[in-house]
């Protein structure tokens, strides 16, 4: 049977504070989930952080194949030193992938590390953009597109007829 933390097709958030070990867990779970594609993404994390999960990845046998746990994962690394619009579409981007992969009747998991990060990216693109601050400046559309990004999670019937999935994961500090 599957394993997946949360049903597949459904999303849940992983709420903690900074150094509480949520980047760990949701590495554990990218590492041992049974999803066909994973797809990580690193939304705002540090450089070494994400070289880590390069190196894990490939290092890791996949069980199902015997190969590298790398060959059946996309990692979108947007480092907490790059452009604030990488940030922002990096979650957008990684939900995209999973999508299309879903669409050709695989079971897809979403890591996304971390939604915090991206919340405060779309701080930032708010500010310098003139948007008008709701609480502690956080875009009034922030629960909405929060809301949005989870609900992007479903299990369907392809049009080939295959039962496929995405299921979200997220990291909440």
């Amino acid at each position: 049977d599957l394993f997946y933390p949360v049903a597949e097709g459904s999303s849940a958030a992983v709420p903690g504070g900074f150094g509480t070990g949520k980047t760990v867990l949701l590495q554990q779970i990218a590492k041992w989930c049974d999803a066909d594609v994973i797809v990580y993404v690193g939304c705002g994390e540090r450089g070494n952080e994400m070289a880590d999960v390069l190196d894990e990845l490939s290092s890791l046998r996949d069980p199902r194949t015997g190969g590298a746990l790398l060959d059946r994962t996309v990692l979108i690394a947007n480092t907490s030193n790059m452009p604030v619009l990488a940030r922002e579409a990096s979650i957008y981007t990684g939900a995209t992938v999973a999508e299309f992969y879903r669409d050709m009747g695989y079971r897809s998991v979403v890591i996304a590390d971390s939604t915090s990060r991206w919340a405060e990216a779309l701080r930032e693109v708010a500010s310098r953009t003139g948007e008008l601050p709701a609480e502690e400046g956080y875009p009034a559309g922030l629960a909405s597109a929060l809301a949005a990004f989870y609900e992007r999670a479903a299990r369907v019937r392809t049009l080939a007829g295959a039962d496929a999935s995405v299921t979200i994961l997220g990291a909440i500090s």
